[in-house]
């Protein structure tokens, strides 16, 4: 199963970054940056959410429905006359609902790590999550998963399921932030000091944050 951010370095991924770049009038290169951190630490609050059979039913319900990956099939039209105020708006819901309380916190800490304000990445995180969630319900009728137990599964395969675990604890101190900005040092402590390893999310985003 291709992993998230694999598919952020495909040519889906490129076109996906350009274009929610240009319908939000920021630099292609931050809007990759925010992307690639954003992204894991959305499906990893995804997978969270779906711990619990009540959780993990309601994302089963969005990705066989309305999020089933029709989106992908005409990004060209998505991004061509401006994204539509009604995809934000589900953006906005969408995030609200996985991230809750630390959604605000979360858009701080990623607007530390990639040189853009809070709102700059507020804006491009409300359009990239629909399309985030196009992708998973791609993903999951490409892998047959019909059952909402299994969601679980398609999302750990997407964040790479065995990730080291300073990577995980990346994921899960930046999900735990609470706004005021203090555990950004732990962060990105966290990440360069591992950042001499070769690929994955790790070596990934230690190189975002300026690791070698």
């Amino acid at each position: 199963m291709a992993g998230i951010l694999d598919l952020l370095s495909s040519d889906l991924g490129k076109t996906i970054i350009s274009g929610v770049a240009g319908s939000t009038g920021n630099d292609t290169n931050k809007t990759s940056s925010v992307l690639t951190m954003a992204l894991p630490v959305l499906m990893k609050a995804m997978q969270r959410n779906a711990s619990t059979p009540q959780g993990a039913e309601g994302l089963m319900g969005a990705i066989q429905g309305k999020h089933d990956g029709r989106i992908l099939d005409n990004l060209g039209g998505l991004f061509g006359g401006g994204v539509e105020d009604n995809v934000k708006q589900d953006g906005e819901k969408i995030l609200g609902h996985v991230l809750g309380a630390k959604q605000h916190g979360v858009e701080k800490i990623l607007g530390e790590k990639s040189g853009l304000d809070a709102g700059s990445v507020a804006n491009i995180l409300k359009v990239a999550t629909p399309i985030l969630m196009g992708v998973l319900g791609n993903q999951a009728k490409q892998q047959n998963v019909s059952s909402s137990n299994a969601i679980g599964d398609l999302l750990g395969g997407m964040l790479g399921g065995n990730s080291a675990e300073k990577e995980q604890s990346f994921l899960e101190s930046i999900l735990d932030a609470d706004g005021d900005g203090s555990v950004i040092d732990d962060v990105a402590g966290m990440v360069l000091g591992n950042a001499s390893k070769k690929g994955g999310l790790g070596g990934l985003l230690g190189g975002l944050f300026g690791g070698k």
